[in-house]
């Protein structure tokens, strides 16, 4: 596993946000000067952190993250208790999609968190504690077959 300091994780966390800020401005927002930023982004491009500029991290290399997808059912179907859910869930940055669906359940999560044990965390503690859930259900991925941000035009 390749070590990620705090000063790589600011940086990442930026290019995530905006892929195309330049050294300079990444450098002025975490107070470093040009060279140390471009630097460190040359070796987290070399490591394979950033895969590629839209921008996507390697989940492995980050520290072998269990993504988790979660049916969630509500007690009510009603205006009131979607958006009080939809509040909540926007607070958890561990959710990386929700999306309602149509079916036998009422939302789709899907979750990342480091492990099992900060998973049951997550869940206990927040998770589950949300007013208006009913159900939830949890599957864990095995084996990532297909992940791409790439919208077919």
């Amino acid at each position: 596993m390749t070590l990620v300091d705090k000063i790589d994780r600011q940086i990442l966390s930026l290019l995530q946000d905006d892929a195309q800020l330049t050294i300079q401005e990444i450098g002025q927002r975490i107070h470093l000067s040009k060279s140390p930023i471009h630097e460190r982004i040359k070796r987290l491009e070399r490591e394979g952190i950033i895969e590629k500029y839209v921008t996507l991290l390697n989940k492995k290399k980050l520290g072998n993250l269990l993504v988790v997808f979660c049916h969630v059912t509500l007690d009510k179907q009603t205006r009131d208790t979607f958006v009080e859910f939809d509040k909540a869930i926007a607070q958890l940055p561990e959710i990386m999609e929700c999306n309602l669906v149509s079916g036998s359940f009422d939302y789709l999560l899907k979750i990342i968190v480091n492990d099992m044990e900060n998973y049951n965390r997550f869940y206990q503690e927040r998770l589950s504690v949300i007013p208006g859930i009913l159900n939830i259900s949890s599957f864990f991925v095995m084996s990532e077959v297909k992940n791409t941000t790439v919208i077919p035009v």
